[in-house]
C-alpha cells in the first residue's frame, strides 16, 4: 500500500476525531477528504483503516505524525438485544424492497463505519441462517399487497434501474460520479453540440434567402418579358388601323 504524505494522513485522522467527537459518521471525515484531496470516498476510508494497522506496527512514524491511536480503535461488537435484532431485521427488508442489497443497507445503516457495517451485516446473515426445529412448520401467510407496496416496489425499481444506468456511464467513461470537472466537460460538449447546430441552421437559413431572392427575381423578370410583350401588341394595333384607312 502506498503510504500518502504526513500531512495529508494528519488531516485525514483530525477529521475522523472530529467526527467521534461529534458523534457523527466517519463517511463525513472520509467525504471532506475525498473532496479536498480529489481522491474518492471508498478509497479514503479504506486507507483510513489499512493505515491504522500500519501505524501500529511503525511507532517512529507514529510520533511521526503525533497521532493517538486511542482515538481510532476499532470498537468492540456489541451484544444485540432481541428488540435490536427484530429493528435491523425490519430496517434491512425495507432497504432491500428499495432496490438496495443486504451490504448497501448495512453501510447505510452503519453510516460509514466499516466495524459497525460488519457487525450489522454479520448479526443479519446469522438471522437469516437460523433454522426452525424440525418438529415445527412453517406456514406463510399469503396477503394482498397494499398500494404502499406497490410504490415501495416501483421506487424501488426506478433507482435500481437508475442506479445501473449511473454504473454504467461510470465504467464506460471512467469519471467519478459527483466529478466537478466531468459536469463541466458534459456542458461543453453539450454548448458544442448546440453551436454546431445553429451554425447549421444559420448556413440553412442563408440558403433559403438566396433561393428566395433568386425566385424574386424570376418573378420580376417574368413580369417585365410579360410588360414588353404587351407593349409591343398595343404599339402594332394603331400602325395596323393605320393602314386600313
Amino acid at each position: 500500500m502506498k503510504i500518502w504524505g504526513d500531512e495529508e494522513v494528519k488531516f485525514l485522522f483530525s477529521e475522523v476525531e472530529k467526527c467521534k467527537d461529534e458523534k457523527l459518521p466517519l463517511r463525513e471525515a472520509f467525504s471532506v477528504h475525498a473532496e479536498k484531496f480529489g481522491r474518492k470516498q471508498n478509497s479514503v476510508r479504506n486507507y483510513y483503516y489499512a493505515d491504522v494497522e500500519n501505524l501500529k506496527k511503525d511507532k517512529a512514524r507514529l510520533t511521526r505524525l503525533g497521532i493517538s491511536l486511542d482515538k481510532h480503535g476499532k470498537s468492540h461488537f456489541k451484544k444485540f438485544e432481541k428488540d435490536e435484532e427484530e429493528k435491523l431485521l425490519k430496517q434491512i427488508k425495507k432497504f432491500k424492497q428499495s432496490g438496495f442489497s443486504v451490504r448497501q443497507a448495512c453501510e447505510k445503516l452503519s453510516g460509514g463505519d466499516l466495524a459497525e457495517m460488519t457487525r450489522l451485516q454479520n448479526k443479519y446473515q446469522n438471522l437469516t441462517k437460523r433454522k426452525m426445529p424440525d418438529n415445527v412448520i412453517a406456514f406463510k401467510k399469503e396477503r394482498l399487497l397494499t398500494e404502499s407496496d406497490i410504490n415501495s416496489l416501483f421506487m424501488g425499481l426506478v433507482k435500481l434501474i437508475r442506479k445501473t444506468a449511473v454504473d454504467e456511464l461510470m465504467e464506460k467513461t471512467r469519471i467519478e460520479k459527483e466529478s466537478s470537472a466531468y459536469l463541466l466537460k458534459r456542458a461543453f460538449m453539450d454548448l458544442n453540440k448546440k453551436d454546431k447546430q445553429i451554425t447549421a441552421l444559420r448556413a440553412e437559413f442563408e440558403n433559403l434567402k438566396n433561393e428566395n431572392r433568386a425566385l424574386l427575381e424570376k418573378i420580376e423578370e417574368s413580369k417585365f418579358l410579360k410588360n414588353e410583350k404587351l407593349k409591343k401588341k398595343l404599339a402594332v394595333k394603331p400602325i395596323q388601323k393605320l393602314k386600313e384607312c
